[in-house]
């Protein structure tokens, strides 16, 4: 059976998409094929990756012409099941549909309360912008054969409504990075954060907190818009941050392993109160602590499994505070580290999700 997954936004090395669903549904004997813009067309763990130019400057841009181009080449692949994963592809999911495709759509993010926080749309518009798209969402989902979430939260909303939605969360790999021979006695005083560095992802906060203490802060990510990274050059925490720009997946395994914790403090907006952010996971995958935002989802993770502390992400004393005790208690740091990584292997990993995405496609 032929599978195509569509993008116009994502890498050709997306995790969830490429690294996690195309792969496990090619190892499951799926013919997996995966459009994706800006990049040429290869080959890779058995998928071929469909590349489209994309000359798109802008979201307004991208949504136009990008969207086209990702449907033409769809349409070139004749696959048995579309697989998408941009709300902005809705419009070719129902066109999909019409020419009597299997179509599943993959949200990543509770879009409505997303576009709540969009900086691009004129903060008058938001929230007439994100009722419409509900409505539009809720609409185009009962059409599709499958609604897939990365968080029950997301789910529970599309099931109200009497879509065919299942939960698949974006959990990690057992193997990717996890390094079992790290010596906790040797790691340094550091801490780290992995991912894209924003203002609504406390990058100001953890900047500040960071200079109250003669801790490290390794931030692994690309920092946007260049103004956010003139002001946190100028925070006098800039002077405990090694900054490594974006960094590859081995990179992130090895930085972890150096941490004494990892750091997720995004800021408490209506899209992250209920969201499950990758990052929480992979920091307990790789055995360390989490510091994490003090949402009561978050704390039924991180306290629930005693894999870390629970802080308020908008105050840098608080967070300064949770960095000293774990540099300050590294025996019961390293157990926060085991009891994570102990919960991924029992409940919070991929090979267990990949079985649902099997059952799914296997249900259509």
């Amino acid at each position: 059976m032929k599978v195509c997954h569509l993008t116009s936004v994502h890498s050709p090395n997306d995790i969830r998409i490429f690294i996690k669903e195309c792969r496990s549904l090619q190892k499951a004997g799926y013919d997996v094929s995966y459009v994706v813009p800006n990049t040429t067309s290869f080959v890779k763990d058995g998928v071929n990756i469909i590349g489209v130019a994309s000359e798109a400057t802008n979201e307004r841009n991208r949504m136009v012409n990008t969207t086209k181009k990702v449907y033409e080449a769809a349409l070139k692949v004749d696959a048995d099941i579309y697989h998408f994963h941009d709300p902005e592809l809705i419009p070719i999911g129902l066109k999909l549909k019409r020419k009597g495709k299997k179509v599943v759509h993959d949200i990543h993010e509770d879009v409505p309360r997303q576009i709540l926080e969009k900086q691009w749309i004129p903060k008058y518009l938001r929230k007439s912008i994100s009722v419409v798209f509900e409505r539009y969402e809720h609409y185009a989902a009962k059409k599709f054969d499958a609604v897939i979430t990365a968080t029950p939260y997301i789910c529970e909303r599309f099931k109200r409504i009497g879509s065919n939605a299942y939960n698949v969360n974006n959990y990690p790999i057992l193997s990717e990075l996890y390094m079992d021979d790290s010596d906790w006695n040797q790691k340094k005083s550091a801490v780290c954060f992995i991912g894209g560095i924003t203002k609504v992802r406390a990058a100001s906060e953890m900047v500040e907190a960071i200079g109250k203490t003669d801790s490290l802060l390794i931030l692994g990510g690309n920092i946007a818009p260049v103004a956010l990274r003139q002001d946190l050059e100028e925070n006098i925490g800039w002077k405990n941050v090694r900054d490594m720009g974006f960094v590859d997946r081995e990179t992130v395994a090895s930085v972890m392993s150096e941490s004494l914790a990892g750091l997720v403090l995004y800021h408490p907006l209506p899209n992250h109160i209920n969201a499950q952010p990758n990052k929480m996971f992979e920091y307990m995958s790789a055995g360390i602590p989490v510091i994490g935002s003090n949402f009561k989802l978050w704390e039924d993770i991180i306290k629930g499994n005693d894999c870390g502390l629970c802080v308020d992400p908008l105050n840098p004393d608080e967070i300064a505070k949770a960095i000293e005790w774990i540099t300050n208690n590294p025996q019961k740091a390293q157990e926060m580290g085991k009891n994570g990584r102990e919960a991924i292997e029992q409940k919070y990993n991929w090979e267990k999700e990949s079985e649902t995405l099997i059952d799914i496609y296997q249900n259509i």
